[in-house]
């Protein structure tokens, strides 16, 4: 957890909705300024901070509005702060809550120097990245769809398909499985959908991967040299890392791709736990991934994971994999480099 700690003149805290905003600015001596709800607009915005302008900073909570507010502030050169919402228990922690109180906190908060802070991605990469977020979407609505076409079968006891039906090639006559026309009329309209799906994923994909082929070449084919990392996850881990260097050390980043467990202790006593949830769910998955897709036809890989499985049990052993994976990307960025598998399976 990373704090902002420069002092300022002004610190307006903004409890930001879709529609409305509730500013609240505080002079340095934490004196009230200003307290007031207007629309969600940059023109009166800035209308409102006119009087604040001298030394001002800018904290918002990070919830899925801020992107407009952020670049209004990069623009204007004022500094701006992104709160990290699941640290800040200050906000959801009071006894009464309202949007006033909420504005209140956050100010108060950035002048005491115990904001946390929250990644605020840069606009030039950022509209990509969301992109390729909204492909994995798709993707899991396309499973969706394969997957109620196997259940289908065995609610009706028919023969499974006995080909991957992700391909089309292997989807033809699977209506003809079916006798009520009530059922084949079901079975068809998934089909329709899934090939609908499959157009719009490939051709996403086409885009996605010549915009990072333009955006960081070297940083795509890089990642691509590791195995098991192919396009869709070398973009993945592109864009949701996007710069290496705020990661001072490896250990910060394993965190934040939610690769490691943090303790929990008090007097000296172990809690179990925590922080499941805070961190990066793409990277997780991403890195997930890359693990079993590592194994695929190599059996030197697969001779460490079966050593890692003696020692650690079979459930730990992909983890422990994975958290490798993310140390070796974190070290290749960091310093420039390819893989080695040697340099891998040895240290």
């Amino acid at each position: 957890m990373r704090f902002y700690t420069r002092q300022h003149r002004h610190y307006c805290g903004i409890d930001l909705h879709a529609r409305m905003m509730y500013l609240c600015v505080l002079d340095a001596s934490g004196a009230v300024l200003l307290h007031k709800n207007i629309r969600s607009c940059p023109e009166e915005f800035l209308a409102a901070v006119a009087s604040f302008r001298d030394d001002l900073v800018v904290g918002v909570e990070c919830i899925f509005t801020w992107y407009w507010l952020a670049d209004l502030c990069s623009e204007e050169n004022i500094p701006f702060v992104l709160g990290h919402a699941l640290y800040m228990k200050a906000i959801h922690g009071g006894k009464a809550k309202n949007d006033k109180i909420d504005a209140l906190k956050i100010a108060t908060l950035l002048r005491g120097g115990m904001m946390p802070m929250a990644y605020v991605y840069p606009r030039g990469m950022r509209s990509t990245r969301d992109l390729l977020r909204r492909r994995l979407y798709l993707v899991r609505k396309r499973g969706q769809l394969l997957a109620h076409i196997q259940n289908t079968h065995h609610q009706y006891n028919r023969p499974e398909p006995t080909r991957k039906i992700i391909y089309k090639a292997n989807r033809e006559g699977l209506v003809d499985h079916f006798h009520d026309p009530f059922v084949r009329k079901s079975i068809a309209i998934d089909l329709e959908l899934v090939e609908h799906y499959d157009r719009l994923i490939r051709e996403l994909e086409l885009d996605l991967v010549r915009t990072a082929k333009v955006d960081d070449p070297q940083t795509f084919f890089r990642l691509s040299s590791v195995p098991g990392i192919g396009k869709i996850l070398a973009m993945t881990l592109l864009y949701e890392i996007h710069d290496i260097a705020r990661f001072p050390r490896v250990q910060e980043f394993a965190s934040y791709a939610r690769l490691v467990k943090c303790a929990k202790e008090s007097s000296g006593k172990r809690l179990g736990t925590g922080g499941a949830k805070i961190g990066n769910v793409h990277l997780k998955w991403a890195l997930s991934e890359a693990a079993v897709l590592f194994l695929h036809g190599n059996l030197r890989d697969q001779r460490f994971l079966q050593r890692l499985r003696q020692k650690h049990g079979r459930a730990k052993a992909l983890s422990i994999l994975a958290h490798k994976l993310g140390r070796t990307v974190y070290y290749m960025l960091q310093r420039q480099t390819a893989f080695d598998m040697n340099k891998f399976l040895t240290t």
